[in-house]
């Protein structure tokens, strides 16, 4: 059986905002942007999942559409915990790495899609 990438990798994106989270809220002291990250950037794997069981090809795109939007806000939070100094550069270059990765599998997988 063929492996689901963007399943596989927002799965250990999520994994890795929920670690990256408890170092916000626990060590740094930071609970809003954290709490807005960490809704958004779990929220992608969690819809990239319910697409697995979409109702139509229409609701597969719309599932993946949401996805999209919540790894674009993901980006925003992550942008803004670093221009605010709550991530040092190291993990925010880790970090945005990972999420523009996944918004590009997620464009493309909306795109092809579409095409069929």
């Amino acid at each position: 059986m063929k492996e689901n990438i963007i399943k596989t990798k927002s799965f250990l994106f999520s994994i890795k905002i929920v670690n990256l989270y408890k170092i916000l809220s626990i060590d740094k002291r930071e609970y809003v942007m954290s709490k807005q990250l960490l809704r958004s950037g779990t929220a992608i794997g969690a819809l990239v999942r319910e697409s697995e069981h979409a109702e139509s090809k229409a609701d597969f795109i719309h599932k993946l559409s949401i996805a999209l939007k919540d790894a674009n806000e993901t980006e925003y939070w992550l942008d803004l915990l670093y221009e605010t100094r709550f991530l040092d550069t190291s993990t925010f270059v880790v970090f945005q790495q990972d999420i523009k990765e996944l918004l590009k599998i997620l464009v493309s997988i909306i795109k092809t899609t579409k095409q069929i």
